[in-house]
């Protein structure tokens, strides 16, 4: 297998350098056959191969390096066929860089369970095996083979396998994907913790095979690295194993190209999280955080060595009318802002900032048009990148703790700004 055209490098630490009592925070670049990756990056969700409410073009004018669709939708429509035949994920959605794809374990959850999105939840609430939210049909079903659910699309029954999902995201055909995994809730006992994690370890195994046998099979196509998935939740001893098993694991000649660090996450508990993770897991090789964007999280996730990241947050928030600023996030609907003739954020250079007002946003929301959300996605995105941006040339230039105090002493998750 041809790893030519992908590859990782560091180019600065955080500190003094990794596992000796500092942060393992760094600075690299991704190298995969539709460009480079800058990281740290913050690569926004296009689930459905579209970021909802932008133009391809206006994603990359963000400086967008990357995006990320979901093989679980895309599988269910238009159909991973259509989109091989149309010459893969970036050809089918004109967009010219770097692709990712998850693997559709996370629907194991959302589908599952009924917790749709939220995965940062209150482990004290209460633990059972069998965890369901109220009044949720449960969608999936899971046994170690795979997987077998309920399309939320017509009610059709279909399956994932670790063999399929490799199968999905082949014809698919992103740059990055992610093994097949379980993704339980923090609800779950620790007693099934244990059994989804040895589920996810052995269909580690599986994917590798699948994904070594594809390659061999679509060599024309330009490779795609597989990342293995690290699961646990707020367990030391099981993240840490889960880590140290796939770091170590080989099937068919071959291993993981890089890691992802999923499954439900206590946020309170993040930056501990990782570091547990990241301590066992190889210097040499990329780690995606799954699922977490918020502008006080990156700050812990990169400073505890995580590469890359995604999180539907800015552009979900945006439509919802709370947008980011320096001094915090606020819903630009709210009566204060009907009058307030000012940009989002003085200090923003995005389109919206440049060319409009929070009483013009204002008025959009409330008169429900279209181009409300398509403004407000477009800053929450161009905040984000370029946030993420800040902080890796702050690594390289050795000021990063210097910007995370200041940002955190200013930053509210909800401000009246």
């Amino acid at each position: 297998m041809a790893h030519d055209s992908f590859g990782f490098e560091i180019q600065a630490r955080v500190d003094d350098g990794p596992r000796a009592g500092g942060h393992l925070g760094r600075a690299g670049v991704i190298r995969t056959p539709h460009g480079l990756i800058k990281t740290p990056a913050f690569i926004p969700v296009g689930t459905k191969a579209t970021v909802k409410s932008l133009l391809p073009e206006t994603v990359e004018d963000l400086g967008a390096q990357a995006i990320l669709a979901n093989a679980y939708h895309l599988y269910l429509q238009p159909g991973p066929e259509i989109i091989d035949e149309a010459g893969g994920l970036g050809k089918f959605m004109n967009w010219q860089g770097p692709t990712f794809t998850d693997s559709g374990g996370f629907q194991v959850l959302s589908l599952g369970v009924g917790f749709k999105k939220v995965i940062a939840m209150d482990s004290d609430l209460w633990q059972a095996d069998d965890v369901i939210a109220d009044k949720k049909e449960r969608l999936a079903h899971v046994d170690d083979d795979g997987v077998t659910f309920k399309s939320h699309l017509d009610g059709s029954m279909h399956r994932f396998t670790p063999e399929v999902s490799m199968q999905v995201q082949h014809q698919i055909g992103a740059d990055i994907i992610f093994a097949f995994d379980e993704c339980t809730t923090l609800h779950n006992t620790k007693r099934y913790q244990e059994k989804a994690l040895e589920r996810t370890r052995l269909w580690a195994i599986r994917c590798l095979d699948e994904h070594q046998r594809l390659t061999s099979e679509r060599l024309a196509s330009p490779y795609q690295a597989l990342y293995g998935v690290i699961q646990g939740a707020q367990y030391e001893e099981l993240r840490r194993k889960a880590s140290k098993d796939l770091a170590e694991m080989t099937s068919t000649g071959i291993s993981f190209d890089g890691f992802g660090i999923g499954g439900a996450l206590d946020k309170s508990r993040l930056a501990t999280i990782l570091r547990w993770v990241n301590e066992e897991l190889p210097e040499d090789k990329p780690r995606h955080l799954l699922g977490i964007g918020e502008p006080t999280d990156l700050f812990a996730a990169i400073e505890e060595g995580a590469d890359t990241f995604d999180c539907v947050a800015p552009s979900r928030e945006a439509r919802t009318s709370a947008v980011y600023s320096r001094t915090g996030r606020f819903n630009v609907s709210n009566g204060p802002y009907r009058k307030d003739f000012s940009p989002i954020d003085k200090d923003c250079s995005c389109y919206t900032c440049k060319n409009h007002s929070r009483a013009y946003l204002n008025h959009l929301f409330r008169g429900k048009e279209i181009l409300a959300s398509t403004l407000a996605t477009i800053h929450n995105v161009h905040f984000i990148v370029t946030l993420v941006e800040e902080i890796r040339k702050s690594i390289i230039d050795g000021t990063f703790i210097q910007l995370k105090e200041e940002f955190l002493r200013n930053y509210k998750s909800k401000s009246t700004s």
